[in-house]
């Protein structure tokens, strides 16, 4: 297991800590609908509050090109006040707008209003070191981009991991070292380009491969082109088939991946099995059940995902539900993470 810096023997008292957490969260109105991300992080804020730090969060929402009201982390500003119950009042913490919300805690605005973020640009990421005496990272779910709060920064500050990244760190690199086997993993969603990686590297390694989602049909043409675009497989590998509006996997399938999953010790699942968000989403609930009902560790990752998850009220039925999307997909499929190597 990668070895990360961690929280256990640093001195945190009266600090300025950079905190950098994972603040993108689904909106809509301007409401947060799903504040899973937020949660997580607040194991590590405690314990940073217990030992008198400064705390300065730092984050990013959606893919701004410069300013964007839209995507203003006010809303995710307004959350933190209430859960801590502090005053929020715009602010300026150096060169950075933000909210104070009370004396040991200020949120600063969305990091990808500034160009020098995501080219992680070695002044940018100076400027931003100069406000805090320690950066923690705390959010697992960027830490496949090499950007400014997640690289560059800790080249200017003392750098560790926060609770929520150690555990995520932990539980995966358990899937990949040592997993309790029959190990089952199920892929879902829409974009075979990031999913390819991983659907590689587990049909080599574990037991079973369930293939879901609009990738499943892409998949398909993929194999029928090249059949050994896959490499060696280990693993009993089932590509699910589409029912007539093709925006779902058919009962069938959805049935027969359940019954896969019955003997399972540890199962992992990323991707949703149709398009949920107009309404088709039989196949994802026949595979979340098969998941729930069986006797296995279940990791669960993914924005969309556990979004939906939480939306119909089972998020708490996993053993474990990863906070990454992309990085959980990268990190399984044994790819190095810039924001987890800068750490170590």
């Amino acid at each position: 297991m990668i070895k990360l810096n961690t929280l256990k023997d640093v001195d945190l008292e009266n600090k300025r800590i950079l905190l950098r957490l994972d603040l993108d969260v689904p909106l809509e109105n301007g409401q947060i609908v799903d504040d899973s991300r937020l949660v997580a992080s607040l194991d590590t804020l405690n314990l940073l509050f217990k030992n008198f730090g400064n705390v300065i969060i730092a984050g990013h929402l959606g893919r701004p090109s410069g300013f964007d009201q839209k995507l203003s982390l006010a809303p995710i500003a307004s959350w933190f006040a209430e859960k801590f119950q502090g005053e929020l009042t715009k602010g300026r913490l150096g060169e950075f707008d933000g909210w104070k919300i009370k004396e040991n805690l200020f949120i600063l605005e969305n990091l990808r209003f500034y160009k020098g973020e995501e080219e992680n640009d070695p002044a940018f990421s100076q400027t931003l070191a100069s406000l805090a005496d320690i950066y923690i990272n705390d959010a697992f779910a960027v830490s496949h981009r090499a950007h400014s709060s997640v690289v560059g920064v800790t080249k200017f500050l003392p750098h560790y991991a926060g609770l929520r990244l150690e555990k995520e760190v932990s539980v995966l690199s358990a899937v990949l070292e040592n997993p309790k086997r029959p190990l089952i993993i199920v892929i879902g969603g829409a974009k075979i380009e990031t999913k390819l990686p991983l659907v590689k590297k587990m049909n080599s390694f574990a037991d079973t491969l369930l293939v879901g989602g609009k990738i499943a049909m892409e998949l398909k043409d993929v194999l029928s082109n090249k059949q050994d675009q896959l490499g060696e497989g280990k693993s009993k590998l089932l590509i699910a088939d589409s029912d007539d509006t093709g925006k779902d996997i058919t009962q069938k399938s959805a049935a027969d991946f359940s019954e896969a999953m019955e003997n399972g010790a540890t199962i992992v699942w990323n991707g949703l099995m149709g398009v949920v968000e107009e309404g088709f989403e039989d196949g994802t609930k026949i595979v979340a059940q098969g998941i729930i009902n069986s006797s296995a560790y279940s990791v669960v990752g993914g924005g969309d995902t556990i979004g939906y998850l939480a939306k119909i009220g089972i998020f708490d039925k996993f053993s474990f539900v990863s906070m990454g999307g992309g990085a959980m997909l990268e990190f399984l499929a044994g790819d190095s993470l810039p924001g987890l190597e800068a750490l170590t």
